[in-house]
């Protein structure tokens, strides 16, 4: 398994590979792009959607067999063979959303080369010494 600061690596390189660094983004954009994954997230639940419930779209999946198969030239139009779409369609539901939003944050720690692993476990071990409730505090 690799570790969290891998992870962000892998999906910084992933993104730039795709296109999404060729200009300069300022943190408000990507605070502004995790949110928008918040959202989709809150649409999933507020849609009906069970928490762990993954399903799978695509604008132009032919179902065969309750399977629906998508059309990868959808996905990419230049070669449909090696940029990984998904057979079944696009994943949807809550579970990707909230992956979504986990990418988001580590492609920018990846960017800014973030020790997210660090900043994590020392978050966690202050938020341990914290009293019940941080003194009462409601939701």
């Amino acid at each position: 398994m690799i570790g969290i600061n891998e992870l962000a690596k892998e999906i910084h390189e992933n993104a730039v590979k795709h296109g999404w660094w060729d200009e300069k983004r300022g943190f408000p954009e990507v605070l502004a792009l995790i949110h928008s994954e918040v959202s989709e997230a809150l649409e999933e639940y507020r849609n009906g959607r069970g928490a762990a419930e993954i399903y799978y779209t695509n604008s132009k999946c032919k179902e065969s067999g309750g399977v629906c198969v998508a059309d990868a030239a959808d996905e990419c139009p230049n070669d449909p063979h090696s940029c990984g779409a998904f057979e079944k369609g696009k994943p949807e539901g809550i579970p990707i959303e909230l992956a979504d939003v986990i990418i988001r944050i580590l492609d920018y720690c990846g960017y800014a080369g973030i020790d997210i692993e660090a900043a994590i476990r020392q978050k966690h071990e202050y938020n341990k010494s914290r009293p019940y409730r941080h003194g009462g505090k409601k939701c």
